[in-house]
């Protein structure tokens, strides 16, 4: 299937020279003369890069073959992160830079994880948006400390460190919000 021009709208997935993309910006533009045209941004959904396309009449893009699969993360063998469908038991390995650091930080083995996949390759992959991880180190409490409402560092037991509040002791299970990387509230 081709979109056409008039098909393009913010959060639309494309394909351009093999490349998936998803629409981040959109701006019709009809100038006084000559014809309309778009203007967008778009998002590599393999690399993460932002790029500037103008769609003129005529222009087409394609549909691209996206499939996006629960599965399960399993363990870090050193080289490679493996993980595990699901539903047919398949397991697929996955390279540091293919799960991407932000992620790997907050990857919890038996965590369930999105994988998008891309004509039957693994792209991309999205952990939940909040997580609970056990601290592991971080500074006692003292009197007096928690009056001022100030925060310490706390590492997770995934090698994270994330800033928390003086009454968070070792050994407690936190909730994180893993897009900006910070302490939500103690799991109770």
């Amino acid at each position: 299937m081709s979109y056409s021009m008039n098909d393009l709208k913010k959060g639309l997935r494309i394909e351009l020279g093999g490349v998936p993309y998803r629409i981040v910006e959109y701006q019709h533009v009809k100038p006084g003369k000559g014809a309309a045209y778009v203007r967008t941004k778009i998002k590599s959904l393999i690399d993460g890069r932002v790029l500037e396309k103008t769609f003129h009449a005529g222009d087409k893009a394609e549909k691209p073959d996206l499939e996006e699969k629960e599965m399960q993360y399993l363990y870090d063998d050193g080289e490679n992160m493996h993980f595990m469908d699901t539903t047919t038991y398949d397991q697929i390995t996955l390279t540091h830079d293919q799960v991407g650091d932000d992620n790997i930080k907050y990857l919890k083995d038996g965590m369930n994880v999105k994988i998008l996949f891309h004509n039957g390759k693994a792209i991309s992959v999205e952990i939940p948006p909040v997580v609970e991880l056990e601290v592991t180190e971080t500074a006692p409490a003292f009197k007096g400390d928690t009056a001022t409402g100030g925060r310490k560092p706390a590492t997770l037991e995934t090698g994270a460190v994330v800033q928390v509040p003086f009454h968070i002791l070792t050994g407690d299970v936190i909730k994180v919000d893993t897009v900006e990387g910070k302490y939500l509230e103690k799991v109770k």
